[in-house]
């Protein structure tokens, strides 16, 4: 066949397919997926996540459970959302003794009714380094909440929460203000960002109001040797709703586990379908064409292999052994195949009897020849259709088993986010955020293959049919 005779087969197929509505909405929806599984990686706020999902230590700096960002458009008060100030005034100061004061001035503007849940900075750099923190307010009033000595590692996560290290700061910069408040304050009790951003009054510390305006964070850093130096920091502010999808109980950012689902979605459904329509289809037409012992043995087999309950047995083995994902995706296929082997077995009995195939014999083609020249293009279509409407069923199985925490531990997938979901209480403490992006996500792709699969059926096979 020609090159231009397949583009036109090709038009001729778009023209019918196109004629399908669900066809083109599954299509739409794929072809969503796949580009968000290829270039995800330029949308996620955290690249690494992929091989750090289960790393405490890198998504410390996030809030615990926070809903999404967008809430705040509902809530009757509006919470801080996460962020991260990488832009900065910088000054440099060289005094008569060699010391050099490197000085960064961060800008926020806070408008919320909530303040942060807690202040981060991040500062790279090697040595022994003062460090002088202060919070310019918008009343004109400026809290120092650290003046201390810190060792930076070259290469280490160096921060300073304000929630963690600053307690005792914010109740000396109420101290400044009213002595008799501050006396009434414990520093192992307060929240430092509830009383750094809130108006001064007596109640500060107990039922504090919000004080909205321009804040100016100044970070200042004495360097006393050539042998130390300090980086460009930033400031994480950790709020009460964070990005896209919100964060789970672990601080995990549920957008970027959706992204990264995404491909093991396609990975698993695509790759297992491929394998088990292929595998059945080559099964079924070698147990037709062939007959006799090998179409007995071959029959018997399936016959076993259908009677089996699939998800249990999925389930037993993978309690049992821990198989990766890639012997899972072979427990999968070895049981999926059974589901073209009939219809193409009873396909190739009547195909085995036309014309050209017994043309094809008698001009002394093997049998392997017309099974693979002849007769496999032939239920081509077919296997295309049985692909797209099994792979639903492949994603659902892969989730139900990593719902039950038995799935590869080694991947982020959508079923393994419920599972966490449902061992750490999301629908208790109505996390619903965590639950329905996954459950969702799920839903869709399966409903994308499903049109497909509907699709192609309504096409191709009329065109069997007709043979």
């Amino acid at each position: 066949m020609s090159v231009r005779d397949s583009i036109q087969d090709l038009g001729e197929f778009w023209a019918e397919f196109s004629k399908v509505k669900s066809g083109l909405v599954g299509l739409g929806i794929l072809l969503a997926f796949a580009l968000l599984g290829i270039f995800g990686d330029f949308l996620i706020p955290f690249p690494g996540a992929s091989r750090h999902w289960r790393d405490i230590n890198y998504w410390q700096d996030n809030p615990q459970a926070a809903p999404p960002a967008w809430t705040n458009a509902f809530a009757a008060k509006k919470g801080v959302p996460s962020s991260t100030l990488s832009s900065f005034k910088a000054e440099n100061e060289v005094q008569d003794n060699g010391v050099a004061i490197k000085t960064f001035t961060f800008d926020y503007r806070f408008d919320y009714d909530r303040p942060p849940r807690d202040l981060i900075i991040r500062l790279p750099g090697s040595g022994q380094v003062p460090l002088d923190i202060s919070i310019q307010r918008p009343d004109g009033l400026t809290a120092v909440i650290y003046h201390e000595q810190l060792e930076l590692a070259e290469g280490s996560d160096n921060r300073i929460s304000v929630t963690r290290n600053c307690a005792q700061a914010a109740v000396e910069f109420v101290r400044g203000q009213d002595e008799a408040l501050a006396n009434t304050m414990n520093a192992d009790l307060i929240k430092p960002v509830n009383v750094l951003f809130a108006k001064m009054g007596p109640e500060i510390a107990s039922v504090p109001v919000t004080l909205e305006g321009d804040y100016k964070i100044k970070i200042r850093a004495l360097i006393v040797s050539d042998d130390f130096h300090v980086g460009k920091p930033s400031i994480v502010v950790s709020g009460h709703v964070s990005g896209l999808m919100g964060t789970d109980a672990s601080k995990r950012d549920i957008f970027t586990g959706i992204i990264i689902g995404i491909r093991w979605a396609l990975v698993i459904g695509i790759l297992t379908s491929v394998i088990s329509v292929i595998a059945g289809v080559l099964l079924g037409i070698i147990a037709a064409y062939f007959g006799g012992v090998v179409d007995w043995l071959l029959t018997r087999l399936y016959e076993l292999i259908y009677l089996l309950p699939v998800l249990p047995f999925l389930i037993v083995i993978s309690a049992i052994f821990k198989p990766s994902i890639w012997v899972l995706i072979a427990l999968i296929c070895a049981f999926f195949w059974t589901g073209s082997y009939k219809t193409v077995y009873s396909m190739t009995l009547q195909i085995k009897e036309e014309t050209f195939v017994e043309a094809s014999r008698a001009l002394g083609s093997g049998r392997w020849r017309i099974v693979f020249k002849h007769i496999s293009p032939i239920l081509l279509p077919y296997s295309f259709a049985s692909m797209a409407l099994s792979i639903p069923a492949i994603i659902v199985y892969e989730a139900s088993v990593s719902l039950l925490g038995l799935g590869d531990a080694t991947i982020v997938s959508w079923g393994q986010i419920l599972e966490s979901a449902l061992t750490q209480g999301a629908v208790i403490n109505n996390l619903w955020w965590w639950v329905v992006p996954p459950g969702l996500m799920i839903a869709l792709m399966g409903m994308s293959f499903a049109f497909l699969g509907t699709a192609l059926d309504k096409i191709l096979h009329p065109k069997l049919k007709t043979r």
